[in-house]
């Protein structure tokens, strides 16, 4: 404890400095491209990748990746109904519904609870490869959703909690053939257990900074272990009720259609979007002009992680260096690198799959063959790139 307690320290006091190769730390914790080293493009990115950054979406490019924070500024981002601004000073998140005591709690409220701090890297539930892009990792301060709680006081029935965004849009509620235009708010709910658990925080700060406009600011949700979509932004009501909540993003948009075998008969399954799927991907090649250095990025639930294998082409798989201290961070993204030594010219892949403690393994692309919807791909991508 005391070891991690340290390095989170010299983490904290990193991110606000340029050089970071100043603080002495292993080669692992911050992957800055050496001065000896360069980038072997991949081939299935066309040469110019251009990213999207626009006011409601940012794409990170994890060719770049080079410390075991995404800076604040470039966290990637995706939304539904724009960037609410929000006047901290006049800010109040309500508690209401099946609750002893009703609250209005402002940022200051907050912020004098007892807070703690959390890592944890994710990704949007659409993410995918070869970019994947839609994906980076942070150190969040805020109070545990548990504490706000349990100061409204939880009556016995509640079995619902529903978290609204500050952010609204008009939608079209379609009912057997009826539309119904309705302004609604982006809203996700957690049942009572999870809810009530230690894991979600109320979120008031990322790398040490009050949160950006694009990250939430001022308060945001974070479920340690979940996709993007339930971690909601710009908190604005925790709403608790007994019945079940179908917003349209809870109940419609993040679903998941999967064929499952049950008794030798195909059976077709919608699945809400909550835990991450277990998942690696290679972030970016480099060569020192004698050997080939493979890096990439594992995401997964919190799981702990078993082994990264690398394969070549249609080699065998190898095992690579799952980084020790960035797995040590239950939630936080892993890093791993593989040495690939007496690389040949030509076109080759590299494909990379992780295994987690229960024994699960990183799927192909045809295991993933049942998943009909686009979302949870967390597939195994071959990189394909050319050695001169």
């Amino acid at each position: 404890m005391t070891k991690q307690t340290t390095r989170r320290e010299m983490l904290k006091e990193s991110i606000a400095l340029a050089g970071l190769g100043v603080l002495g730390l292993p080669e692992w914790a911050f992957p800055v491209l050496a001065q000896e080293q360069t980038l072997v493009p991949f081939t299935d990115l066309p040469e110019t990748l251009t990213l999207e950054r626009t006011p409601d979406r940012r794409i990170i490019d994890i060719r770049t990746i080079n410390g075991v924070f995404t800076p604040s500024d470039q966290f990637f981002t995706t939304q539904h109904y724009g960037h609410p601004e929000i006047d901290t000073a006049t800010y109040r998140l309500r508690v209401s519904g099946l609750v002893d005591r009703p609250l209005a709690l402002s940022l200051a409220d907050l912020q004098a609870m007892p807070s703690r701090e959390l890592v944890f890297g994710f990704e949007c539930s659409g993410n995918r490869g070869p970019v994947n892009g839609l994906s980076s990792n942070g150190l969040w301060q805020g109070v545990p959703l548990r504490a706000v709680l349990e100061r409204a006081g939880v009556q016995p029935e509640a079995r619902e909690f529903v978290l609204f965004g500050a952010d609204h849009g008009e939608e079209e509620v379609e009912f057997r053939g009826r539309t119904y235009p309705v302004d609604q708010n982006y809203g996700r709910s957690l049942q009572r257990d999870e809810a009530l658990s230690d894991e979600p925080l109320l979120a008031y700060s990322l790398n040490n900074e009050p949160l950006t406009t694009h990250q939430g600011r001022p308060l945001r949700l974070l479920v340690p272990g979940w996709y993007g979509a339930p971690n909601v932004k710009w908190l604005s009501e925790i709403h608790v009720q007994e019945d079940q909540y179908l917003g349209k993003y809870q109940a419609r948009w993040y679903r998941t259609l999967r064929g499952e075998m049950v008794n030798g008969e195909m059976k077709w399954k919608e699945t809400a979007i909550t835990k991450m799927r277990l998942k690696s991907f290679i972030a970016r090649v480099t060569t020192d002009g004698s050997r080939h250095n493979v890096f990439g990025v594992v995401l997964n639930d919190g799981t702990p992680i078993r082994s990264v294998e690398v394969r070549v082409d249609d080699g065998p798989w190898q095992p690579a260096t799952l980084d020790p201290e960035t797995a040590s961070e239950k939630y936080g993204w892993k890093f791993f690198n593989y040495t690939w030594d007496n690389a040949t010219p030509g076109e080759h892949t590299v494909t990379s799959r992780a295994t987690d403690a229960n024994g699960d393994v990183q799927p192909t692309a045809e295991e993933l063959g049942v998943k009909q919807t686009f979302l949870e791909h967390n597939a195994q991508v071959p990189r394909t790139l050319i050695i001169s």
